[in-house]
């Protein structure tokens, strides 16, 4: 198998994972925030390998099945890292909320990537195509991650609050999206189970 460079980043993406999480229990005083600029980078291969496939014309089967599941893999990992963490754990607004908004956005991501993978199966992978609302979404939940990763977790941190609700924010985007989601696939499963 040949990889181009858009698959390249996307495997950078995967490599990266175990580097985050490493720097990120690191017991140094600036692990987190290099936990931060590793997530960070990720984020940049996620926007720069979809750039370079169209712009190089470099499709392939392989990146749209890789593309996905190292987007899925880098963010479930770093929401983990996140609610694992008893330093968080005594700084959010409540314990429970934290630990469902991180449930939800990890849970979303495994439904629609199944929804997606069985619409390909009866030929619509159109109908479950990433919308508007799944891009704010997304830009948000990156945002909120990004930020909770840096600042330390303390109540009296104001971009940690900031990160903290922007997380939250995105958990109800997330379900808002998961909705839409479904409503267009509904359509098609309904018009297939007539056939």
């Amino acid at each position: 198998m040949h990889i181009n460079i858009p698959n390249g980043l996307t495997l950078t993406r995967i490599v990266l994972i175990p580097v985050l999480a490493v720097a990120y229990y690191l017991p140094l005083p600036w692990g987190h925030q290099a936990a931060a600029w590793i997530f960070v980078a990720a984020a940049i291969t996620d926007w720069l390998d979809g750039f370079m496939a169209r712009y190089l014309n470099q499709y392939s089967a392989f990146g749209a099945f890789l593309d996905p599941v190292a987007d899925k893999l880098v963010v479930s990992v770093a929401l983990v890292m996140l609610v694992a963490d008893p330093a968080i754990q005594h700084a959010v607004f409540s314990k429970i909320a934290f630990v469902l908004v991180v449930a939800t956005i990890i849970g979303r991501e495994i439904t629609i990537s199944a929804l997606r993978e069985w619409m390909a199966e009866l030929g619509n992978r159109t109908s479950v195509a990433v919308n508007r609302l799944g891009k704010v979404k997304t830009t948000l939940q990156m945002a909120a991650i990004i930020v909770l990763l840096y600042e330390p977790a303390t109540a009296d941190s104001l971009l940690f609050r900031a990160g903290e609700m922007a997380l939250y924010l995105a958990g109800s985007l997330t379900l808002w999206s998961m909705v839409a989601y479904w409503r267009a696939a509904k359509v098609v499963l309904q018009a297939e189970s007539k056939l």
